[in-house]
C-alpha cells in the first residue's frame, strides 16, 4: 500500500513511502537467509512509518519478534526505525509481525546487513541499539555511502564542541579504522571543553532499572597537539561499575566497550588523568545497546524441517504456520502439539481435512518424536511408506477417508499386532490388510446377470426420472450454479487483500477484480466473527436459490478449512448508512430516497412471495443496503436469514438476531421472527430516509429509538421538522407525508397490525409516482 498522498510529498526517504500490511493470521514472518548462515554477526533493521495508508487515521499497536523472542513494540505515528545486532543459532533469520489486537501490522523496510564477528559481541542474548550518536556533527545523518556497515549516525550537537579537522583528515580516519569502521566524518567532530579540568558527562534515564545497557564509545584525535603530547582521560560510571583509561593517539580512532550496565540513571564520566598534557578529554561517537536475552528456545531443528518441507509439499494453507512450529506456544500452528522439552519436539500432527493431495510425504517420517499422526479426510494417494513404522514413539496413525492403495506394510501390521499402534485406514477402496492384495471377484454369471439387469433398468428409469424432477424444481427455484475458488485464487483476485471497502459481523470486504475484468466484492469470515460457520452457509444457500435485481449476485465462494469467503457483485457506491449517516458529501435527493426504498421493497417483497419456500431475512437495516453505480439499491447479508415452508411459519431463536434499532420489538417478548418482522425493519429504514436519522439516536439522555422521537413530530403535523434538514426543503410533501403514513403502518407494536410486503410496495409505488409528477410537462395534459 502506498501512505496518504496528503503525507507522501513530506518525505524524502523512498522507502516510507510505501508499506505492506498483514490483515490474516495472528502471525507473519519474513525469512531471510543470509549467505554466511548461522553463527555470524548481523546488523537487522526494520523502519515503519504508518502514514495513514489505510485512510482510518488510527495508529496500529503491534510488537515485533525476532525469530521466537520479542523484539519491540510498534505504536507512533512517526517514521521510525528499530535495529539490533544478532547472531542466528539457525542458517535463517525469521522476522515476525505479530497481531496484538490493536490494528493490523504493516512494515516499511526490513535490511540485513553482514558485521565483522570481532565487534558487537555479547555472551547472551541480543544488541536492541537505543541510541547511536555523532557527537557535534552539523549536516544530515550520515550512513549508507559512508558507513562501510550502513549504521545510521544521528547528529547530536553540543554547545563545546572541538574544532573541526579537514577533509584530509576524515579520510586517514577511514583508512586508519579498526573492525569498527567509524565513518571519518563521524570522528572529525567531538564534544569537549577549553577547561583543561572540565569534566564531561554522558547520561540516559531508564524506565527499567532491572534491564543491562552495553555502551561503545568511539574517539579519534584529530588536534595535532603541541610537543608530541597525546590526549589521556578515564572514563567510568559514577557508581563505579566500570572504569577504562584511554589515550589516542592523532588520527588513530579509537573503540572502548563497556561493561554491561544497569541502574534507573547510567551516568558515564570523562576526566583528564593525571598525567594528562592539559587537554581535556573529548567524545566524538557513541552506540547505546540494551541486552535483551533470548529466553525462548526455537523447535528443534530436524522438527522444523520435517514440518517446513511437509507445508511445501501440500502447499498447505493455514494462517498459523508462520514463524516457528511450536514456540511461543500461543503462537504453536494448528493441528501441531510440541513437548515440553528445550528444544521442544513435535510430539502430534493433525491434517485431517486440509485438501492434501499426492502421496504421503516422506519428510513425515523425520519427525521422530510424533506419537500422534492424523491425515484423515484428504485425497492422499499411493502406498502407505513403510518408514512411518520407525518412528519409535508413534501410537496413533489416521489414514482413514483417502484414496490410499496396496497393501499396508508388514512393519507397520506387527505393531498393531503387538499393540503398539492404533492404526485407522478406513475408506481406502484400494487398500488392504493382505499382501499382497487379493484380486477383485470376477462379475457374476450370466443367469444371474440377466434379472440384475432388468432390475436395475427399472431402478435407472425411476432414478432419471427423479433427477429431471429435482433439476426442473431447481430451475424453477432459480437456482444458479456458483464458482468454487480456492484461497489462493481469492488472494489473487484481492490483490493479496489490497483495497479493504467494507466491514460488518461476518468479517472484512475487500475489492478484487475476476480474469474477466469483472470487479467484485469479496467477504472473508473472521475467525473473530460471531457469526461462523452456519451463517456462512446460510448466507451461500440463499443467494444460490434468490435471483432478482434488487438481490446481490453471488459470483461464488472459497470454503477451504479455516478460510471462507463470498464472492459477490461490486457495489460502486457501498452502502446506504454511508449516504445517510457517513461523510459522504453527495446528499441523496427526495427522489433517489424513494427509488431506493422501492428497489428495497421489491427486493424484500420477491422473498417473500416470490421464493418458495418463503425466505426472511431478518437483518435488514441500512448497512446491508447497497447501491450500484446507478444508485441502484440491492439487499445484501444473508447470513441471519431463514426459510420457511408455510405462509403461518415463525422462527424462535434462542439467541439475539438482527440489529438494535430494526429488530421486531415483538422478538424481545416472543423470541419470535416472521414476514412482519421483515416489514418492521423496513419501515425503519423508510423512516431513516425521511428524518435523515439513525435507527438509534445518541442523545444526551441516552440512546433513543428514532420511532420514539418521531411519532410526536408526526401527530404535529410539522412536516418541516420531520423532514431530513439535508433536503434543504427540496422534496414533494403529498409524496413525504404519503412515504410517513407507510412507515408508520409498517412499524405497528405488532405484526398482525402491519401490512403485507406487496400492499407496503404497491404503496412505495405510489409515493414515487406522486413524487415524480411535477416534472411532467405541462403540455402533456393537452388533448391532441
Amino acid at each position: 500500500m502506498q501512505i496518504s498522498t496528503s503525507l507522501i510529498y513530506q518525505l524524502y526517504h523512498q522507502m516510507y513511502k510505501n508499506l505492506r500490511s498483514f490483515p490474516n493470521g495472528t502471525r507473519n514472518c519474513y525469512t531471510l537467509r543470509p549467505d554466511k548462515g548461522k553463527g555470524n554477526t548481523y546488523l537487522i533493521r526494520a523502519s515503519f512509518y504508518y502514514g495513514d495508508y489505510d485512510k482510518k487515521n488510527q495508529i496500529p499497536i503491534f510488537d515485533i519478534y525476532i525469530d521466537v523472542n520479542y523484539w519491540f513494540t510498534i505504536n507512533t505515528s512517526n517514521n521510525i526505525y528499530i535495529e539490533i545486532v544478532y547472531v542466528p543459532q539457525r542458517d535463517f533469520i525469521q522476522v515476525c509481525l505479530i497481531n496484538i489486537g490493536k490494528g493490523v501490522p504493516f512494515i516499511s523496510a526490513l535490511e540485513l546487513r553482514t558485521l565483522d564477528n570481532s565487534i558487537y559481541q555479547t555472551e547472551q542474548g541480543f544488541l536492541r541499539l537505543d541510541y547511536r550518536y555523532d557527537i557535534g556533527g552539523s549536516s544530515s545523518n550520515i550512513r549508507r555511502r559512508n558507513d562501510f556497515y550502513d549504521r545510521i549516525w544521528e547528529k547530536l550537537t553540543e554547545l563545546s564542541i572541538l574544532n573541526p579537522g579537514t577533509r584530509e583528515s576524515a579520510s586517514e580516519l577511514s583508512n586508519n579504522n579498526d573492525a569498527y569502521k567509524v565513518p571519518g566524518e563521524v570522528l572529525l567532530t567531538a564534544q569537549t571543553s577549553v577547561d583543561p579540568n572540565f569534566t564531561l558527562w554522558f547520561n540516559f534515564p531508564r524506565t527499567h532499572s532491572t534491564s543491562k545497557w552495553i555502551v561503545y564509545f568511539h574517539f579519534a584525535e584529530t588536534q595535532s597537539l603541541l610537543n608530541g603530547r597525546q590526549r589521556e582521560f578515564t572514563v567510568s560510571t559514577v557508581d563505579g561499575q566500570f572504569t577504562k583509561t584511554v589515550k589516542l593517539e592523532y588520527l588513530k580512532p579509537v573503540t572502548i566497550k563497556s561493561t554491561p550496565v544497569t541502574g534507573s540513571t547510567i551516568n558515564f564520566l570523562f576526566q583528564a588523568t593525571t598525567r594528562q598534557s592539559g587537554y581535556p578529554p573529548i567524545l566524538n561517537a557513541l552506540e547505546v545497546f540494551q541486552i535483551q536475552e533470548l529466553p525462548n528456545v526455537p523447535t528443534a531443528q530436524d522438527d522444523v524441517k520435517a514440518l517446513t518441507n511437509t507445508k511445501a509439499e501440500y502447499d498447505v494453507k493455514k494462517d498459523s504456520w508462520q514463524g516457528d512450529p511450536c514456540v511461543p506456544s500461543k503462537f504453536a500452528w494448528e493441528g501441531v502439539t510440541c513437548s515440553d522439552e528445550d528444544p521442544p519436539r513435535v510430539i502430534s500432527l493433525n491434517l485431517s481435512s486440509s485438501n492434501l493431495e499426492g502421496i504421503v510425504s516422506s519428510s513425515l517420517s523425520n519427525l521422530s518424536e510424533l506419537e500422534s499422526l492424523d491425515l484423515s479426510n484428504n485425497q492422499l494417494t499411493g502406498a502407505i511408506p513403510e518408514t512411518l513404522a520407525n518412528l519409535p514413539k508413534l501410537r496413533i496413525l489416521n489414514l482413514s477417508g483417502n484414496k490410499l492403495n496396496g497393501s499396508v506394510p508388514e512393519a507397520l501390521k506387527r505393531k498393531v499386532t503387538d499393540e503398539k499402534l492404533d492404526l485407522r485406514f478406513n475408506n481406502n477402496p484400494d487398500l488392504c490388510l493382505k499382501s499382497p492384495c487379493p484380486k477383485k471377484e470376477a462379475k457374476a454369471k450370466n443367469s444371474i446377470l440377466v434379472p440384475v439387469v432388468a432390475s436395475v433398468s427399472v431402478v435407472v428409469v425411476v432414478i432419471c426420472l427423479v433427477t429431471i424432477w429435482l433439476i426442473r424444481r431447481k430451475q424453477m427455484r432459480g437456482m444458479v450454479r456458483l464458482r468454487s475458488f480456492d484461497y489462493g485464487e481469492i488472494t489473487r483476485i484481492t490483490g493479496n487483500f489490497g483495497t479493504e471497502i467494507g466491514e460488518g459481523a461476518f468479517g472484512k470486504v475487500y475489492l478484487g477484480t475476476l480474469d474477466d475484468g469483472t470487479k467484485v466484492a469479496v467477504k472473508m469470515l473472521s475467525k473473530k466473527s460471531w457469526q461462523g460457520d452456519r451463517e456462512f452457509q446460510a448466507e451461500e444457500k440463499h443467494l444460490m436459490i434468490v435471483h432478482h435485481g434488487n438481490l446481490v449476485f453471488l459470483h461464488g465462494y472459497c470454503d477451504r478449512s479455516e478460510n471462507k469467503a463470498l464472492v459477490y457483485e461490486y457495489m460502486a457506491n457501498g452502502n446506504l448508512q454511508q449516504h445517510l449517516h457517513g461523510d459522504n458529501a453527495n446528499v441523496l435527493t427526495w427522489k433517489q430516497r424513494l427509488h431506493i426504498i422501492v428497489d428495497v421493497a421489491k427486493g424484500l417483497e420477491y422473498l417473500h412471495n416470490g421464493c418458495d419456500p418463503t425466505i426472511i431475512h431478518r437483518d435488514l437495516k441500512a448497512t446491508n443496503i447497497l447501491l450500484n453505480e446507478k444508485m441502484q439499491a440491492k439487499i445484501s447479508d444473508f447470513g441471519l436469514s431463514r426459510t420457511f415452508t408455510a405462509e403461518t411459519d415463525a422462527h424462535v431463536s434462542t439467541r439475539a438476531v438482527g440489529t438494535p434499532g430494526y429488530l421486531d420489538p415483538e422478538h424481545h417478548s416472543t423470541g419470535g421472527l416472521n414476514k412482519k418482522s421483515d416489514v418492521f425493519s423496513l419501515g425503519i429504514i423508510l423512516l431513516e430516509l425521511i428524518t435523515g436519522h439513525p435507527a438509534m439516536m445518541m442523545k444526551p439522555e441516552g440512546n433513543v429509538h428514532i420511532l420514539n422521537w418521531a411519532n410526536s413530530l408526526i401527530k404535529s403535523e410539522n412536516l418541516q421538522r420531520i423532514m431530513d434538514p439535508k433536503l434543504k426543503g427540496e422534496y414533494d410533501s403529498k409524496s413525504a407525508w404519503k412515504a410517513i403514513w407507510v412507515a408508520e403502518s409498517c412499524t405497528k407494536p405488532t405484526g398482525n397490525q402491519r401490512p403485507d410486503m406487496d400492499h407496503v410496495l404497491a404503496e412505495l409505488k405510489d409515493c414515487l409516482k406522486t413524487a415524480l409528477e411535477p416534472e411532467k410537462s405541462p403540455e402533456d395534459g393537452k388533448q391532441n
